[in-house]
């Protein structure tokens, strides 16, 4: 009787063992997604944007499926980019609010910034070095399958940091962040008076104001995650 316990209890750990070392191969080591993104976004200066003008959502210009989508170089851009949405002028589709501009955060994850565009059902956010796309575009699927930005290590020169993916929906006027699309929210995002709340999976709920103008300090995004160096 001990023995069968000793040997299930072993199986099991076995078992668990694999399941974590595939699933941190393909959050580490798989193959990245191909880089779609405009290069002319990345290569541009979103630094230099009055971000209080926003784009008139007309139907005038380019529609969201009209533009390749936008992702994150490696783990992170190296300065702020130009708006992916840029040349799209869709109307927003109803049950959407219309969170677009420039955020910083004044309580909860303080000093946190972030830029939201939207355009028909495509929403894209830029912070910290990455650069999240949902909805529909001219080059891949609706999910951000992007990167977290946040280096668990290097091996020699090549930082890795894990894989993730997420479908943006509106639930009522809030932005849900969805697992793979169809998972757990992990993420809310809505207005409340002239704040933008974000609310993560942590609990933490942290309140943005709105800013014209990208402070100097976010330029260049700061490096995040442990980089073990290996």
């Amino acid at each position: 009787m001990i023995r069968t316990t000793i040997r299930i209890i072993a199986s099991t750990l076995a078992v668990a063992v694999v399941i974590a070392a595939v699933l941190f191969w393909i959050a580490f080591f798989s193959p990245r997604p191909p880089l779609t993104i405009d290069p002319q976004t990345l290569a541009g200066d979103g630094s230099l944007i009055d971000y209080c003008d926003l784009p008139v959502l007309d139907g005038s210009g380019k529609n969201a499926v009209d533009i390749p989508k936008g992702n994150t170089p490696g783990c992170a851009y190296e300065h702020f980019p130009l708006p992916v949405l840029r040349e799209c002028t869709e109307p927003l589709p109803d049950g959407a609010a219309d969170l677009r501009g420039l955020w910083l955060a004044v309580s909860g994850k303080v000093g946190h910034l972030e830029r939201i565009e939207q355009c028909g059902a495509r929403t894209v956010v830029t912070a910290s070095g990455i650069i999240h796309d949902s909805g529909p575009n001219s080059t891949a699927g609706y999910n951000t399958d992007d990167t977290e930005g946040h280096v668990l290590f290097t091996i020699g020169d090549t930082p890795y940091c894990p894989r993730t993916s997420a479908g943006m929906f509106w639930n009522n006027s809030v932005l849900d962040f969805r697992v793979f699309g169809w998972g757990p929210v992990v993420v809310r995002r809505y207005l409340d008076g002239e704040h933008l709340v974000w609310e993560y999976l942590d609990g933490s709920i942290t309140r943005m104001k709105r800013l014209c103008h990208l402070p100097e300090e976010h330029r260049v995004p700061v490096a995040r995650g442990q980089r073990f160096a290996f």
